[in-house]
């Protein structure tokens, strides 16, 4: 790898990261739930919980929210380029 692949990936802050992955799962996950919930009462969806209609569709925004941010970050973690292993090196030589 060169050292201008690794600069780049390195280059990258923190914070973009975050933002990269929480961003589009915040927006699909209130498509999601204006989808859903329109689809189904959320005082059916949560009949056996005290919980008010407010609180379903917090619930499951939440809910929508963390399952679209984990195929979002686990696209930015295999996003990063592979470090070749010895053995490939010797191949190479």
């Amino acid at each position: 790898m060169t050292e201008t692949n690794k600069s780049t990936q390195n280059d990258i802050p923190v914070m973009q990261k975050i933002i990269a992955v929480l961003w589009p799962s915040f927006l699909v996950a209130g498509v999601e739930t204006v989808v859903f919930y329109t689809l189904f009462d959320p005082l059916n969806v949560f009949m056996d919980y005290d919980v008010s209609r407010l609180g379903a569709y917090s619930i499951g925004f939440l809910l929508f929210w963390v399952f679209t941010a984990l195929p979002c970050l686990l696209t930015l973690y295999f996003a990063k380029p592979c470090i070749p292993c010895a053995m490939n090196k010797n191949e190479a030589k």
